[in-house]
């Protein structure tokens, strides 16, 4: 049966696991939550994506749709100057502008429906695809509800257990708990078991036979150093 002062210093290290347990938790959750949050960005980026895509659409299409009404305006001024004018020459100049306006009018018409056709598809995958990224982003937006609950439900059960840590300090003594403090700001556990009889629970290195014998009895004289292993430094007891 492990030595009293074994015992407070077990009790002290289950306290402390706890605490650190609870302090890695904590620290988790706002990377949790950046995490969620860079997930909602890219939903949204994605729907401004979409939403500039069928803009830019928009756009070449009412550009187009200028295109072709300044064509039909120089092609309806050239027929008029090709009804007045009396020169053979003149006459087949102006027929050339007119044939080669209304092929580019033809040409713009044919563009224009075109994009009227991508527009109406990106619409509708626009549509759809809003639907399922607002539904990805209002699931996301719960998950960081969860976790901010989380953070603060954490950070109370990290008091409750730093008051507890400072409890468990309490019956150590002076001398043990500046040992327990040195190893424990290195390594964790800091207080292990002797296994199969000769050999640290921490580092599972043997230990030499005057670490034993003090763990097996002499651990009870508070005047005697605590027993640690010859290896890791580790506070070691006999199970």
């Amino acid at each position: 049966m492990p030595s009293p002062a074994i015992e407070s210093l077990l009790i002290l290290q289950d306290r402390d696991v706890k605490r650190l347990a609870l302090e890695g938790q904590l620290k988790g959750v706002p990377r949790d939550i950046a995490a969620v949050d860079a997930k909602i960005a890219a939903e949204k980026f994605a729907i401004e994506t979409a939403k500039q895509a069928l803009k830019d659409l928009e756009v070449k299409k009412k550009a187009l749709e200028n295109e072709i009404g300044s064509a039909e305006g120089k092609l309806a001024k050239y027929r008029t100057q090709q009804s007045m004018v009396k020169k053979n020459d003149e006459y087949q100049a102006l027929g050339h502008e007119i044939e080669t306006t209304e092929k580019a009018i033809g040409e713009c018409e044919g563009q224009e429906l075109e994009i009227m056709y991508l527009i109406d598809e990106a619409k509708k995958t626009f549509v759809a695809a809003e639907a399922v990224l607002k539904g990805n982003i209002s699931g996301h937006e719960g998950r960081i509800k969860i976790l901010r609950e989380r953070h603060v439900n954490l950070a109370a059960e990290l008091q409750g257990a730093q008051a507890e840590l400072a409890t468990a300090r309490g019956p150590v003594g002076e001398r043990n708990l500046r040992v327990y403090d040195r190893i424990a700001a290195r390594q964790m556990p800091v207080v292990v078991p002797l296994v199969s009889l000769d050999k640290c629970g921490g580092c599972h290195l043997k230990v030499s036979g005057e670490v034993i014998s003090t763990a097996r009895g002499k651990g009870n004289d508070p005047l005697v150093a605590l027993p640690t292993c010859d290896q890791c430094g580790r506070i070691v007891y006999w199970e």
